[in-house]
C-alpha cells in the first residue's frame, strides 16, 4: 500500500483545513486508517482514527470536537477535517494503514504517507 497525504497549507487560528490521504494498492478497505503528526522537536503523536468500515472513529482527546476523520472506501481516500485550528496544532501530519482498527499506537501503523505541513499563525 503506497499512501499520498495532501491538503496541508498555512491558515490563521480560527480556520479550517481538509487533509486527504490518497492509497493505492489492493484491500484498501481491509485496513484500519489513522492519522499522525509530529512537531518540531516533538515525538509524533496519534491525532485520529477510522476503522475498515468508516462506521468507527476516535480521537485524541486534544482535537476532540474540532477535528473529523472520514473514509471513502471506493475511491480510496481517507479525509481529516481539521476545524478551529490553532498554533498548537502546527505539525507534519501523516496517514497511516493498520491491521488493528483505532490504534493508539504508531507500532500498529505498517504503510506510512509522506505527510503534509500544516501551520497555523496566531
Amino acid at each position: 500500500v503506497q499512501l499520498q497525504a495532501s491538503g496541508g497549507g498555512l491558515v490563521q487560528t480560527g480556520g479550517s483545513l481538509r487533509l486527504s490521504c490518497a492509497a493505492s494498492g489492493r484491500s484498501f478497505s481491509n485496513y484500519g486508517m489513522g492519522w499522525f503528526r509530529q512537531a518540531p522537536g516533538k515525538e509524533r503523536e496519534f491525532v485520529a482514527a477510522i476503522n475498515q468500515n468508516g462506521g468507527s472513529t476516535d480521537y485524541t482527546d486534544s482535537v476532540k470536537g474540532r477535528f473529523a476523520i472520514s473514509r471513502d472506501n471506493r475511491q480510496n481516500m481517507v479525509y481529516l477535517q481539521m476545524n478551529s485550528l490553532k498554533p498548537e496544532d502546527t505539525a507534519v501530519y501523516s496517514c497511516a494503514t493498520s491491521v488493528f482498527d483505532l490504534s493508539h499506537l504508531a507500532r500498529a501503523y505498517r504503510y506510512w504517507g509522506q505527510g503534509t505541513q500544516v501551520t497555523v499563525s496566531s
